[in-house]
């Protein structure tokens, strides 16, 4: 089973062999901001550590992993994790996690943040995450057949009379349907017929009607539906 040690000599044997350079952090830990004290502590009193802090290899971890000096290490690793090899660019939340896991520096999350920031790719690709409240549900109706919902099920096997579609009508009140055979084809002038003779006909004029079809359509079926009414 892998434990700590075992991980932290394949972390080492790994970038060693894939990173240009890993080498020269051993040199730049003693005139370092953030890793310099306690470097010196460790090399001048050979001990083998300092609180959470552990000398292998002559490389400095901090609980197991690596720690990485000021420089332009920290952002090639950052960019490596977030969109080098089979990296996904991920969000921020998900780079830090990877990058954390395995490094350790003061003001990781800023510099995290401010990678995926200017990741080209991302910007590109993918949109603002913005802060959204709970979905609202719809009111509920009182009276069947006031609030409907319209739907339509597409590419059926054609009838003998070359319906090829349903159109379904659902109350939302007493959650009665009708399906009603229609053609692909048809458009809102012929569905606004096909409605008015099937379910205006037999339950009056609804009130509101939810749709998961294109605005423009609903929007152009109203209209043609009151035109017919007069």
């Amino acid at each position: 089973m892998a434990d700590a040690l075992s991980r932290r000599s394949h972390l080492l044997h790994m970038f060693s062999a894939n990173v240009a350079g890993f080498e020269s952090l051993k040199t730049e830990y003693a005139k370092d901001e953030d890793f310099g004290t306690v470097w010196n502590e460790i090399s001048t009193h050979e001990h083998a550590s300092v609180k959470e802090y552990v000398l292998h290899d002559g490389f400095l971890f901090y609980n197991s992993r690596l720690c990485v000096p000021r420089g332009s290490f920290p952002e090639f690793l950052i960019t490596e994790l977030h969109g080098g090899g089979l990296a996904g660019h991920f969000g921020y939340d998900k780079t830090f996690v990877i990058v954390a896991d395995r490094f350790y520096w003061p003001r990781m999350q800023r510099d995290v943040h401010t990678v995926v920031d200017r990741c080209r790719i991302c910007q590109l690709n993918k949109g603002t995450k913005q802060p959204v409240r709970l979905y609202t549900s719809l009111p509920i109706p009182d009276k069947p057949w006031q609030h409907l919902s319209m739907d339509f099920v597409l590419g059926l096997p054609k009838t003998l009379r070359q319906h090829d579609s349903i159109m379904v009508v659902v109350d939302r009140f007493s959650k009665i349907a009708h399906f009603i055979p229609c053609h692909k084809t048809y458009d809102a002038s012929k569905v606004a017929a096909l409605f008015l003779q099937e379910i205006t006909g037999l339950h009056g004029i609804p009130v509101s009607i939810v749709s998961d079809s294109d605005v423009k359509f609903v929007s152009y079926f109203w209209k043609t539906l009151w035109a017919k009414m007069g």
